[in-house]
């Protein structure tokens, strides 16, 4: 029993602590980065028969046809915000820092699926609004730490 005592006070110092909160960090990230990748795949495999079933294969209705398109669009953009998202991942496992640039880069693409598949006919002013007022805050986050990473590098 004393001997886990030890045990315990080993562990629970500073420094020792740390160490298991970053191994346990590591872990939890290479684990979403195994998930995000298997949910790439099933992305891509969705967004190819997806293709193939309503665009090559599709009726003379133009409305229909530009339906499925901008579906497809929504479908590729969210496979590029995973792609994203994974790259965020490995950039923290890399260096251990959540890049704020690369979070940034990742919004402002799920904003722009947002507003890309955006039912205008079916949406209200004020989200709208919200989504523009969205990307400004996003752009001009994004323009601040790429002027502060370009001026720290030269």
């Amino acid at each position: 029993m004393k001997n886990l005592f030890r045990q315990i006070r080993k562990y629970s110092q500073n420094d020792n602590f740390l160490h298991i909160i970053e191994n346990i960090q590591v872990l939890v990230s290479k684990l979403l980065s195994i998930t995000m990748i298997v949910l790439i795949l099933i992305a891509i495999v969705d967004l190819v028969i997806f293709i193939f079933n309503k665009l090559l294969i599709w009726d003379v209705n133009e409305a229909s046809f530009n339906k499925n398109l901008f579906t497809a669009f929504g479908l590729f953009l969210n496979i590029l915000i995973a792609l994203e998202i994974l790259e965020n991942i490995t950039a923290y496992l890399r260096k251990s820092v959540i890049h704020v640039e690369l979070v940034i880069a990742t919004s402002l693409i799920a904003v722009a699926r947002k507003i890309i598949i955006l039912d205008l006919k079916n949406t209200e002013g004020l989200k709208v609004i919200g989504l523009g007022v969205a990307v400004f805050a996003l752009s001009i986050s994004y323009w601040i730490i790429r002027s502060s990473h370009r001026k720290n590098s030269i």
